[in-house]
């Protein structure tokens, strides 16, 4: 893969990334509710399944799921069930997440790692992405150098970038001050789950 080929993988991983949404809303939650470290663990679980979308790119079976629209709607059905079951407990979250603190109630690292994973993986858009825009690069990358960085970019920059947004957070007077907004977070989050799910089911029909 030529450098300039590579630099352009990387402008689109960022750009992608950096664009607001429920990954962003999912890393917030848990860095509120359990830290610094939750908001990592769930960034990270969160690049995993990206990097899962670029290995499944990489080999082809996106253009399997783009000609098998059965396939595809049966992913979008259930990702979309997810993020709306996701949604919906957090719009049911009694008092907030700085009330669930106070309440000795523990925060899971299993659930910041599961919540990352899911969302990355059950979101249609994030396999809409690979499908439009990152499947041009893989024809590009014929060594295995290649073939690693296409898997390895988008994975790392995920990664990074939602750590980095969820280092800033965890600062102590910001995350203070957010924690006094957690209750209305909490409840913004689950809307935009929400309607990420509707709007992914009226896509369908």
């Amino acid at each position: 893969m030529a450098f300039s080929t590579w630099l352009g993988l990387l402008a689109i991983c960022c750009l992608g990334a950096m664009s607001p949404g429920p990954s962003l809303a999912m890393v917030l939650r848990h860095t509120l509710s359990g830290g610094r470290l939750h908001g990592v663990v769930c960034a990270w679980a969160h690049s995993i399944g990206i990097g899962v979308y670029a290995l499944v790119t990489l080999l082809g079976l996106a253009v399997v799921l783009e000609k098998s629209p059965i396939i595809f709607n049966a992913i979008a059905v259930v990702g979309a069930l997810y993020l709306a079951w996701m949604g919906f407990q957090a719009l049911q979250s009694k008092g907030g997440m700085e009330q669930k603190l106070q309440s000795g109630e523990p925060s899971s690292l299993l659930q910041a790692a599961r919540d990352g994973l899911a969302i990355s993986l059950f979101n249609p858009k994030i396999l809409l992405f690979f499908l439009a825009l990152f499947s041009q690069f893989v024809i590009a990358a014929e060594t295995l150098t290649g073939q690693t960085l296409i898997v390895l970019t988008p994975l790392v920059v995920d990664g990074l970038w939602y750590t980095i947004i969820a280092v800033v957070l965890s600062h102590g007077p910001v995350l203070s001050r957010l924690r006094d907004k957690a209750a209305i977070i909490d409840k913004l989050s689950g809307v935009v789950l929400i309607l990420l799910a509707v709007r992914v089911i009226i896509n369908l029909f």
